[in-house]
């Protein structure tokens, strides 16, 4: 299963969002082209903001729930309409349970030995986390040994200026928390450091696409 981030692979994690402004904030996440919008669930009545945001932008971007510790959280998330399970660590009845009921997840890993043991129980897709504390040479080494295809996205104190050197160490999407939203930053605020994230990673990735383009060289022959 690959990652279903459209427009990009970025997650918006709204962590302490409350349901009364749940629609108001996604409403420019969605707008700014985040392609994911994680509610964790220890925020402030979190299954019902995950509710509200699905039925108003399940059809543009992936909504779902963060801190997924139990399969019954996995089970809750889906009844209220999040098809995303965010996880901060491994945990394989987590992972079993979210493909039962076809959700995309995203363990939490930091070592080898953890990546493994998530693929092992049928992840495709893993959380770098916390990012910060290890930082884009770590993933590198992580991608020699894990097998292609498998998508890893860092989340944890990741700043957009940052995004090109961990685009190079092999990331394939990234989660924002408090670079994007704090339950004390106005929508205006949210809305500019959304923008500024999209553009940031549009700009990294284009510029990643063109260093990739191979070059070729035209020789001409006498007559």
């Amino acid at each position: 299963m690959t990652l279903k981030l459209a427009p990009t692979p970025l997650v918006a994690i709204l962590r302490g969002v409350t349901p009364d402004e749940a629609d108001s904030i996604a409403a420019v996440i969605v707008e700014a082209g985040f392609g994911a919008i994680e509610v964790p669930l220890n925020s402030p009545d979190p299954l019902a903001s995950i509710e509200l945001i699905a039925r108003l932008f399940g059809d543009k971007v992936l909504v779902g729930a963060g801190t997924v510790l139990d399969a019954d959280d996995v089970r809750r998330t889906h009844a209220a309409g999040g098809r995303l399970v965010v996880a901060p660590n491994f945990d394989a009845a987590v992972v079993a349970e979210a493909i039962r009921m076809a959700m995309q997840v995203l363990p939490g890993i930091a070592t080898a030995t953890e990546a493994f043991a998530a693929l092992r129980a049928g992840a495709t897709q893993l959380k770098l986390f916390p990012a910060a504390t290890y930082g884009p040479r770590h993933l590198q080494a992580l991608r020699t040994v894990l097998p292609k295809g498998i998508d890893i996205l860092p989340v944890g104190g990741v700043a957009a200026d940052q995004i090109p050197d961990w685009l190079a160490a092999g990331a394939a999407g990234f989660g924002f928390g408090s670079e994007l939203f704090r339950p004390d930053y106005s929508r205006a605020e949210i809305a500019r450091r959304a923008q500024l994230i999209v553009q940031a990673f549009r700009d990294a990735r284009r510029r990643q696409d063109a260093t990739a383009i191979p070059t070729t060289t035209t020789t001409g022959g006498t007559s």
